[in-house]
C-alpha cells in the first residue's frame, strides 16, 4: 500500500514539474497573476479573532487593502525584485499592524500571518 501511495505521488510530481516547465503553458499564463499572490481575505473574521474596536477595525481594513495591492504589485515583477517587493511589504504591513493592534492581538496576528505566508509559499 505504501509502494502505491509513493508512486501516485512520485507521478503526480513529475506531471506537475513537466506541466510548470512547458513553454506553451508558460506563456498561455503569463499575463496572469499567480493566485498565491492574492493576500485579501475576510476581514471581519480577523476582527473577530483579534477582538478588535471599530477604530483596530477600520485602520486593519485600510492596510490590509494597501498590503494587498503592493503583494498584487510585486507578482508582476520577475526573480529577486519580486522576492524583494513582497518582503518590503510584509515589512510595511507588520510596522503598521504593530502600531494598530495591542501586543496579544500583534502575537496572534503575526502567527497568523506567518501561517499565511508559509500556506502560500512566500
Amino acid at each position: 500500500m505504501k509502494k502505491i501511495a509513493i508512486s501516485v505521488v512520485t507521478m503526480m510530481m513529475v506531471t506537475f514539474g513537466y506541466a510548470e516547465t512547458n513553454q506553451g503553458h508558460r506563456m498561455m499564463f503569463m499575463d496572469r497573476q499567480p493566485a498565491n499572490y492574492d493576500m485579501s481575505f475576510d476581514v471581519n473574521r480577523l476582527a473577530a479573532k483579534l477582538d478588535l474596536d471599530a477604530y483596530q477595525m477600520e485602520a486593519v481594513q485600510v492596510i490590509q487593502n494597501c498590503f494587498n495591492d503592493e503583494v498584487q504589485e510585486a507578482a508582476t515583477s520577475r526573480g529577486l525584485q519580486r522576492r524583494h517587493l513582497v518582503h518590503q511589504a510584509v515589512r510595511k504591513d507588520v510596522q503598521q499592524m504593530r502600531r494598530v493592534l495591542n501586543e496579544d492581538q500583534f502575537d496572534t496576528y503575526m502567527m497568523l500571518l506567518g501561517a499565511t505566508l508559509k500556506n502560500k509559499g512566500l
